[in-house]
């Protein structure tokens, strides 16, 4: 496992405007919470964190929530202010912030560029009204398009939209429009994800009456495939399962979550994952400042063991169309060989046509065919080292 400080970072904003109907992220309505204390007490947690483990560099910050565009220019400005006094943000780090559309004003842009934020992935899900009010969103088509243009004239190029199908009453139609929409963008980066019903939202209790007329699962895969025809078609790579860029557009910090490396975790309910142990923090916001006030706020602290280290090596890096090098999972694991250790599940793997050799013969990766089944691959690792 690798044993040296973070060089990656997340921060949770747990504040909406509204919540959406799908959500289960740990957030709260933005109505009268305490905002101001929460930042304090962000600060605090950055404080206790450096002090407990030293960042010698961080090549890359996300900031996410929540939206974290409700905060007002001044709460933003204060803010990021706070990230870069406790934490040696590199010169060209990756600096991102997620963002509602309609939430963007040209003030708050100012304060994000001038505190060092060059990257903004807008939640989007789709480019039809009728189906943003459906699912809970509080933006429409044309906030999209105003967000984009204000944050373009702000200076900002490292643009990206999330995309969602999957979605109630959603068509091919309607996806298809979507789609359309979002390429004539020309975005540097655009992520897909498909509908899940969680436990805890609106939509669960709708699905368990039998209220949510959902698409059916083959029609939920076509428009998987469609979204990665079409996004390829305009030259925006699948470096990913559910992300499309340019090149060098892709998303860094997402890269160390699928590359296993350590990450700093900040706010309430933020997961962390540093030498060896992962955390998670505390997750109602008054619990959470009065703890980070006090003591690092955790809610839990778990060490990963090496076995559980080179199955999740396996599950996450395999979400990388690259794959997963030998080189790298010698590098975290002694120089121990992937093939060795995991021969039993690669093997079957390669014979049922779902993963293959990279090109350069030094790793594996999904085939096209293992792509819209990769669930099925990366479930094949867990547990399969379990004892050993």
């Amino acid at each position: 496992m690798l044993m040296h400080p973070p060089r990656a970072l997340y921060i949770h904003i747990p504040f909406c405007k509204h919540r959406c109907h799908y959500c289960d992220f740990n957030t709260y309505v933005l109505a009268g919470q305490p905002v101001d204390a929460y930042l304090d007490a962000l600060e605090r947690e950055m404080e206790r964190t450096v002090l407990a483990l030293p960042p010698e560099r961080i090549d890359t910050v996300f900031v996410g929530g929540g939206t974290p565009t409700v905060l007002t220019p001044e709460q933003m400005a204060r803010f990021l202010g706070a990230v870069r006094r406790w934490f040696p943000v590199a010169p060209d780090a990756e600096f991102s912030v997620e963002a509602n559309p309609g939430t963007t004003g040209p003030e708050l842009l100012a304060a994000m560029r001038e505190g060092g934020v060059n990257r903004i992935s807008f939640g989007v899900q789709a480019f039809d009204d009728a189906l943003l009010q459906r699912i809970g969103r509080i933006h429409d088509t044309n906030d999209v398009y105003r967000s984009i243009e204000l944050a373009r004239e702000a200076g900002f190029n490292n643009l990206s939209i999330d995309l969602m199908f999957g979605l109630p009453g959603q068509t091919m139609e309607l996806l298809a429009d979507s789609v359309r929409r979002a390429v004539e963008l020309d975005l540097p980066h655009y992520s897909l994800y498909g509908l899940k019903i969680e436990e805890n939202t609106l939509f669960h209790v709708l699905y368990e009456r039998n209220e949510l007329p959902l698409p059916a699962e083959e029609e939920e895969l076509q428009m998987y495939l469609f979204i990665m025809e079409r996004l390829e078609a305009a030259g925006r790579r699948q470096y990913e399962i559910s992300n499309f860029a340019l090149p060098g557009c892709e998303s860094r910090h997402n890269m160390t979550y699928w590359r296993n490396e350590p990450y700093y975790g900040i706010g309430a309910g933020a997961h962390g994952y540093a030498r060896g142990v992962r955390h998670v923090n505390i997750k109602g916001v008054t619990p959470y400042i009065e703890a980070a006030n006090e003591r690092l706020p955790r809610l839990s602290e778990d060490p990963v063991t090496e076995s559980e280290a080179m199955e999740d090596f396996m599950m996450v890096g395999l979400r990388m169309r690259d794959g997963v090098r030998d080189a790298d999972f010698a590098a975290q694991f002694g120089g121990r060989s992937m093939d060795d250790v995991f021969g039993g599940v690669i093997g079957p793997l390669r014979e049922a046509g779902l993963i293959e050799r990279r090109p350069d013969g030094a790793g594996w990766r999904l085939t096209e065919r293992g792509i819209p089944l990769g669930n099925e691959v990366f479930g094949a690792f867990v547990g399969v080292l379990e004892g050993n």
